[in-house]
């Protein structure tokens, strides 16, 4: 019989968890509306399982201006609805000069459509030097309706 030993996993590999940019240092958030609730750190930072939601309805954004210059690789998004059905349009965009112009990464549109269609899971590799600003802009209901806007989690790598 042929066999090889293999090394163990070391105890000290990070966890699922770590490797996330930590937002609390390292940017400046401005948001356009928040409900009390629901502040927009709620889904920044990590352990907090609130999630952001907007007060007013309406396109809302959510702007992460950088303390130093991000090289990104990943960026994760949550958006969760279980109370309206709508169809919701955001666009993610970053900035290399502190704002006075931006790259689209994507627009998105989805269908929340309870009780099987609430959560909206994005995960984009992507290869982003020199990042000062990274905006998203939410559409929490195309065709204008009175829902609000919300963000479960946003995380980068």
């Amino acid at each position: 019989m042929r066999k090889n030993l293999i090394a163990p996993i070391p105890q000290t590999a990070p966890a699922p968890d770590e490797g996330w940019l930590d937002l609390d240092g390292a940017a400046l958030v401005e948001v356009t509306s928040e409900d009390k609730k629901y502040p927009v750190e709620s889904a920044l930072v990590r352990g907090e399982t609130r999630g952001w939601r907007a007060v007013d309805s309406g396109t809302q954004t959510i702007r992460l201006i950088f303390d130093e210059p991000q090289r990104l690789t990943r960026i994760s998004l949550v958006f969760e609805e279980t109370e309206t059905e709508r169809t919701q349009e955001f666009v993610l965009r970053w900035s290399p000069d502190g704002g006075r112009s931006f790259r689209e990464i994507v627009r998105q549109q989805w269908n929340f459509s309870s009780p099987k269609t609430t959560r909206e899971v994005e995960e984009y590799q992507v290869e982003l030097s020199d990042v000062t600003v990274l905006e998203l802009v939410i559409v929490p209901d195309i065709s204008r309706g009175s829902a609000r806007a919300s963000l479960k989690s946003l995380r980068l790598r």
